[in-house]
């Protein structure tokens, strides 16, 4: 990795990626805010970094072949990409029996679609360009919901799950050209997000369920994805690394 390295990170407009963005550019790198529909939200977080040489990036990560031209115009941009973010998703709540079928289908459809194919698909792209440099890091933004299930959104746990798989099988295939793949899978966090169900009679209960007796905050993830961005060893490569509060315990 160059001393200024470029860090590319998806969702950035707000929440964890723009905590991931300030962490990363206050260590240094060059950072590729991207964002989808919100242009005011990523120009603020982009006006909130230290640093030289940063930039927007609006996709609609959705569809495949913006995704590879966002790519690409990152690594034009940056004369080179060495770290992806893949921070991007979406949630939907419902109760199953609240729902009719066809709900049911566009929940999967959307979350799935956004969380994970548009992850797999920016990560292929990405990891092309990283084993032609000689190499590089992906870092993906999981849920604990991958493993303790989720009732009201099922889409949303089975896209973190997959997404936890693709991070593992793409740490076993790209690891040997150089390309070092890590998730990090946090609880509930203070973002613009989670913000309806914690400010509702749910959310004591929710904050309840860390020992902390809180969610996390936005930068604590944002120092979580730096640390894999800049310090994590090679060898964790493969690695999920829960940041909930002790609210979902797995060994």
């Amino acid at each position: 990795m160059s001393s200024t390295p470029s860090i590319l990170i998806t969702g950035a407009s707000g929440g964890i990626g723009r905590a991931a963005a300030i962490e990363c550019a206050t260590r240094g790198a060059r950072i590729g805010v991207h964002y989808n529909g919100n242009l005011e939200r990523a120009e603020a977080t982009l006006a909130a970094l230290p640093g030289e040489g940063h930039q927007l990036f609006q996709c609609d990560i959705t569809d495949p072949e913006a995704v590879a031209a966002l790519i690409d115009e990152a690594e034009r941009f940056f004369d080179g990409l060495d770290v992806l973010v893949n921070n991007a998703g979406v949630s939907q709540r419902h109760r199953f029996q609240d729902i009719d079928y066809a709900t049911w289908q566009e929940s999967w459809h959307r979350i799935v679609t956004t969380n994970l194919t548009a992850a797999s698909n920016l990560s292929f792209c990405a990891g092309k360009k990283m084993i032609a440099r000689g190499g590089g890091r992906i870092i993906n933004v999981s849920s604990r919901g991958a493993f303790r299930g989720e009732p009201l959104m099922p889409w949303y746990g089975a896209s973190k799950a997959g997404m936890n798989a693709m991070g593992q099988s793409l740490a076993q295939a790209l690891g040997p050209l150089g390309v070092f793949v890590y998730t990090v899978a946090p609880g509930f966090v203070e973002t613009e997000m989670a913000a309806a169900v914690l400010a509702s009679p749910e959310g004591d209960s929710i904050r309840n369920q860390s020992s902390i007796g809180r969610v996390a905050q936005p930068q604590e993830l944002g120092k979580t994805i730096g640390f894999l961005a800049f310090e994590a060893p090679e060898f964790m490569t493969g690695g999920i690394i829960d940041v909930n509060g002790a609210s979902y315990l797995r060994s």
